[in-house]
């Protein structure tokens, strides 16, 4: 028998099964080939077709069975991951109203503000976690203000994953983990922020009805199961946001982990036990996967931007024709510690978070053209990329996080040496190299649901470790090189 697990991001759905007597990964696979198309009628708006999602779960499913053989028949419960954020509202026939406004779109952002300011920040702060800021709830707010004609037929407001959940069981449902990441949840009384919502002009009527995490949430109906190709009847068990889920898939659940993913943009997801925040214009703090009111875990997020984008931008825009990210890597291990001098401040790909927003671009200084060639640049921006990290993790070490660990998926920067030894040995922290996919993760942990494993540790025991960076000795010299790129960053952005 097996799990599935689906993971909806805004480029592609992918989906995944695993052996519900081992936890081993059977197959994964993802549709479309070609992202998803993004909609953008107006400057800082993005918009997704939620029924394109639904569709493209459905496709993702029959890809899937047909490359590993698995009957449907054999599949006894679902998981689901999805891109946090994102705003869907349905009617009572649950029918969608409108195009999702998901997570990248800042339209917003000052309804957001201006409740933040209204409602006092020492409120929101130790209430929320958070400001109100361009999340779900302020979202609705800017289609009650813009768009009435549409908001007066609210029946339901849902996240992403709510929407895939709804349209396989025909509930509609949430999470407390869910609700956080809206900012919705007030963390202090433990319940919905009637509050918030009252100054919104929105009733709490619009919340379905909230479920556990690891839980039976529904079953998959005759109407859907006809759709997808999933038997009626089984039971989705398990949701959760990707950020939330990809600590989950990393094994990350205890105060002290951290969670890292190393892509076009970087993230920082760490485990924490504190119900406090000193942060909260400069990260996010959510409900963890398995947060309880007894054991209130807490997943604070801090997002860097300018990570990835700027080593791929050297490798179309610097780097020889055809160069792969191994022979940059390469030419880069050839240059010492420190790039002779050479370093970049990679933030060039819009407003910094953890910057309170600034949005100055990528700057590089200090080049030399007697002394710095490729290799110089490439590990310039390795060194600049990783320094990044490590001041968003001192700014978590400052918001209450004891830092014991930190878990990474195998993302072209963590298989860069430079980067990842970079990280390790200015953290003071290993950093353990994992093979796993979201989508693998949201299926383990329907297993945990159901019970087909006891704990959360024995469900993630077959992850494949690939390596693991440790701290090197000779720390002075990155020390060294680390306060310099520090004081840039100060000298530019002000910090």
């Amino acid at each position: 028998m097996f799990y599935i697990g689906f993971d909806l991001g805004s480029s592609s759905v992918k989906a995944a099964l695993i052996d519900s007597s081992t936890g081993k990964t059977i197959g994964v696979s993802q549709y479309p080939d070609q992202e998803m198309k993004i909609i953008a009628k107006q400057n800082g708006w993005a918009e997704q077709d939620p029924e394109l999602w639904w569709d493209n779960c459905c496709k993702v499913t029959q890809k899937l069975l047909t490359q590993t053989g698995i009957s449907s028949q054999s599949i006894k419960g679902i998981g689901i991951a999805y891109q946090m954020h994102g705003m869907v509202i349905v009617d009572g026939d649950q029918k969608v109203l409108r195009p999702s406004i998901i997570w990248c779109d800042s339209r917003a952002v000052s309804i957001g503000n201006d409740a933040f300011r209204d409602l006092g920040e020492d409120k929101c702060i130790s209430h929320l976690l958070n400001s109100p800021g361009n999340f779900t709830l302020s979202k609705l707010k800017w289609v009650k203000e813009n768009e009435p004609e549409i908001f007066d037929k609210v029946d339901k407001l849902l996240l992403p994953g709510d929407y895939i959940a709804m349209k396989l069981t025909g509930e509609t449902t949430t999470t407390i983990s869910g609700l956080s990441e809206g900012i919705m949840w007030d963390f202090k009384q433990n319940q919905l922020a009637d509050w918030l919502f009252d100054h919104m002009g929105i009733t709490p009527d619009v919340i379905p009805t909230i479920v556990p995490t690891f839980s039976n949430q529904g079953k998959v109906t005759k109407k859907a199961s006809k759709e997808i190709g999933l038997p009626a009847g089984i039971p989705v068990l398990y949701r959760a946001g990707d950020q939330p889920n990809n600590a989950l898939s990393l094994n990350a659940f205890e105060p002290g982990e951290i969670a890292a993913t190393g892509g076009t943009s970087g993230v920082v997801y760490a485990i924490s036990d504190r119900m406090q925040t000193k942060e909260s214009l400069r990260i996010n703090n959510f409900a963890h996967v398995n947060y309880t009111k007894e054991r209130p875990l807490i997943g604070k997020l801090l997002n860097i931007n300018g990570a990835g984008i700027l080593y791929s931008w050297m490798q179309q825009n610097i780097a020889s024709k055809d160069a792969t990210y191994q022979d940059m890597n390469q030419l880069a291990a050839m240059v010492p510690v420190g790039s002779e001098g050479l370093h970049i401040l990679p933030f060039g790909n819009g407003a910094e978070r953890m910057l309170n927003n600034q949005s100055k671009g990528a700057h590089m200084s200090n080049l030399n053209f007697n002394i710095h060639q490729k290799g110089h640049l490439f590990r310039a921006a390795l060194e600049g990329i990783a320094f990044s990290f490590v001041y968003g993790i001192d700014i978590l070490k400052n918001d209450g996080v004891d830092l014991s660990a930190i878990k990474a998926g195998n993302d072209n920067l963590f298989r860069s040496e430079i980067f990842s030894y970079t990280v390790a040995t200015l953290v003071g922290a290993d950093i353990n190299i994992i093979d796993t996919t979201g989508a693998v993760g949201a299926a383990r942990a329907a297993g945990v649901s159901s019970g087909s494993f006891k704990t959360l540790d024995e469900a993630f025991s077959t992850s494949e470790h690939i390596k693991t960076y440790h701290p090197l000795k000779g720390k002075k010299s990155y020390e060294e090189f680390y306060e310099v790129w520090k004081q840039d960053l100060e000298n530019q952005y002000h910090t």
